[in-house]
């Protein structure tokens, strides 16, 4: 079943992390910067709760309103901390993750393949420039998404589906985020790319569970880049393998 291969290569990409020193360092230097930036915005974000509280509705004098008032700040700051949780994500990417994550992707071809294939020889600045650009729309592709079925979610009484929708999207975009660094390398077009995403729907969905696991989320996040690398890796051996019957 596709949904449970995709776990199994999560799982699998997190395992052979921990046997490669240098896959092992390099994320957690993802896994670092990412729960500093957390801090530092959610930090930063709360600093400002009382203001953005007040500009909402402000304190009400009646003792029996209070209390839905005192509910809707700790609401309020559930809701910061995840912006800042999801903000320090998408910084971290398009500042520094990526380069982590295409680093991670070229030491576990190299250990698997013995060398790195690319569809041609770059200069760093371009190689630079080409991780950037295909990082912008992977990383807002699904934003727009999620926040699109949210407001569905808000304007029609099917807002539990549209939920489930939308956390559903989220993490197979995420998933798709760390399997797509190996296509997007040897330059395939993003409409092809984005074309095989939708035929695999189901195995992403499944390689994307474990980021729904609080906390731990972060760790497998900072080492999907492995098993979304081993998933192409194999999948390109399994068909270049001549027919032999």
């Amino acid at each position: 079943m596709d949904i449970v291969r995709g776990l199994t290569y999560n799982l699998r990409g997190l395992g052979f992390s921990l046997k490669v020193p240098a896959l092992l360092l390099w994320g957690l230097a993802r896994f670092v910067a990412v729960v500093l930036l957390s801090i530092v915005l959610a930090y930063i974000i709360l600093s400002y709760h009382q203001e953005i509280l007040d500009l909402i509705w402000s304190k009400p004098e009646s003792r029996w309103i209070q209390w839905l008032w005192h509910l809707l700040s700790w609401f309020l700051s559930l809701v910061l901390v995840g912006a800042g949780a999801i903000l320090s994500y998408l910084v971290s990417q398009v500042l520094f993750g990526v380069i982590i994550m295409d680093r991670m992707s070229r030491i576990t071809e190299q250990r698997i393949t013995g060398s790195v294939k690319e569809a041609e020889k770059l200069s760093v600045w371009r190689q630079f420039s080409h991780i950037i650009r295909q990082e912008i729309p992977r990383t807002i592709l699904p934003v727009v998404m999620s926040l699109l079925l949210m407001i569905l979610g808000w304007l029609t009484p099917l807002g539990p589906l549209f939920f489930l929708l939308s956390s559903s999207a989220a993490i197979v975009f995420l998933a798709w985020d760390n399997s797509d660094l190996l296509p997007a390398r040897q330059l395939i077009p993003f409409r092809e790319r984005l074309r095989f995403l939708s035929k695999t729907i189901l195995f992403h969905l499944g390689f994307g569970l474990p980021f729904l696991i609080p906390g731990l989320n972060i760790l497998f996040l900072s080492y999907a880049p492995v098993g979304g690398t081993l998933y192409h890796l194999e999948a390109d051996r399994f068909t270049k393998q001549p027919n032999s019957r």
